[in-house]
């Protein structure tokens, strides 16, 4: 299906779904993380598929009909065949009592090579099955879209920060086995946050939000994240990435002048006191100008007893926040979606999440 034809399906769903008229196709595709064709698939094969259709050929698919689906998607990730799996969905909905209501969330113990997820909302389990699936477009796909309905910022809260979280546990609690779907899911994920178009800058004589991993930190989603709100905002960055030395941290300090320098650490075994209070205690410029810059600390490795002087960031939300009124802006990127998430990297040995 053509990018076109997919933004026509889920502008459609929005307007029908206030009629009463039910789901599209490419919206439900994009909740459950199944395509668009396979939904197809399975609707001419085994007779998986909407009640009613509009008008006699769209599928709109009722709350009973999205149901029937995760039951479907449930059993084949529990690696059984489709054409049993659709026979059993499909007893499960004749015989499910009472009039047609919401779907339920699909809870209960993970089996196969489905991920633990929890309560969450249905994205996160399109985007985990996906992963576990290894289907890159889809992956790449659904993350876009999450992205452009729920703004990055709740994206990143409400989607993607659960998901690799579930995939985390997985990992550590299979050993290696599923460190193929943490490196795909996080390599997309780190380019959905790339592809966030920033606005145009600001015109400011601050310098810009310098973000760097400490020493022997190689985590860096989180403050990929955060760069990626900022230049929605349009404020200046400068991205460091990974593991950056102390010597580099103060040579780009030097030569930056930054208003800002954001510190992550992941874990307290790379976090280190001595460093920041090392950098906020830095300047630059001629003498009798001297500029020195304020401190953010991000991350469960700095966790504990606060730095005086030197604040800690509590999630993205906060951070972007804290950041942008540095230079008067009260504005925080893409804040749809509900509430505060931890600012950390939900790997295998993440702390405090």
């Amino acid at each position: 299906m053509s990018e076109s034809t997919h933004e026509v399906e889920i502008e459609g769903d929005r307007a029908d779904r206030g009629a009463g008229a039910g789901i599209a196709t490419g919206a439900v595709a994009r909740r459950l993380g199944v395509s668009p064709t396979t939904l197809r698939s399975w609707d001419r094969r085994y007779g998986i598929g909407p009640a009613a259709r509009q008008d006699g050929r769209h599928r709109r698919w009722t709350p009973v009909d999205v149901a029937m689906l995760e039951r479907m998607c449930r059993l084949t990730a529990a690696g059984v065949p489709p054409a049993e799996a659709a026979r059993a969905a499909r007893d499960l909905s004749a015989d499910a009592p009472g009039p047609p209501g919401p779907p339920a969330p699909a809870h209960g113990t993970p089996t196969g090579r489905a991920l633990p997820l929890g309560d969450v909302r249905l994205e996160c389990r399109g985007l985990s099955r996906a992963a576990v699936r290894l289907d890159a477009p889809l992956v790449d796909e659904l993350l876009t879209s999450f992205v452009g309905e729920y703004g990055l910022v709740g994206a990143w809260e409400a989607v993607m920060m659960p998901t690799l979280r579930a995939v985390g546990r997985k990992w550590a609690s299979s050993g290696d086995k599923y460190v193929e779907v943490e490196h795909l899911l996080s390599w997309h994920i780190s380019s959905a946050l790339r592809r966030v178009r920033p606005a145009p800058p600001r015109r400011t004589d601050a310098g810009p939000v310098l973000l760097a991993c400490v020493p022997g930190e190689q985590h860096t989603l989180p403050i990929e994240a955060l760069t990626a709100a900022l230049g929605e905002l349009g404020l200046p960055t400068r991205m460091f990435g990974a593991a950056v030395p102390v010597a580099a941290l103060d040579e780009a300090a030097r030569r930056t002048g930054p208003r800002a320098v954001v510190l992550w650490s992941q874990s307290r075994s790379t976090a280190s006191r001595p460093l920041a209070q090392h950098i906020a205690a830095g300047s630059w410029g001629v003498k009798g100008a001297r500029g020195s810059p304020e401190v953010m600390l991000a991350g469960p490795g700095w966790a504990g007893p606060p730095l005086p002087g030197i604040p800690r960031a509590h999630g993205l939300r906060d951070a972007v926040a804290t950041l942008a009124r540095l230079y008067g802006s009260a504005g925080t990127a893409g804040t749809a979606g509900t509430g505060p998430a931890a600012l950390t990297c939900p790997g295998p040995d993440a702390e405090g999440t």
